[in-house]
């Protein structure tokens, strides 16, 4: 399942309730993103304006999930 999954990097908006982010792709499309469970437990902070990789799936391109916060 894993193998479709689709990686692309943007910019965090804003910061939303429950760790929810609005996200803006290099591609120019808004998304709605959460944090992952690696990135919650291990406390990494996801600000305005930072860069980051997402992980979406085919199905639905408007969610996603923030997998790394780039430097």
């Amino acid at each position: 399942m894993k193998k479709n999954n689709i990686f692309q990097e943007g910019i965090v908006l804003e910061n939303l309730p429950g760790t929810l982010f609005k996200a803006k792709l290099d591609d120019g499309r808004e998304i709605l993103a959460h944090l992952s469970g690696k990135m919650r437990l291990h406390h990494i902070k996801v600000l305005p304006g930072d860069r980051v990789r997402v992980e979406m799936t085919p199905y639905d391109e408007t969610k996603g999930r923030i997998v790394h916060r780039l430097k």
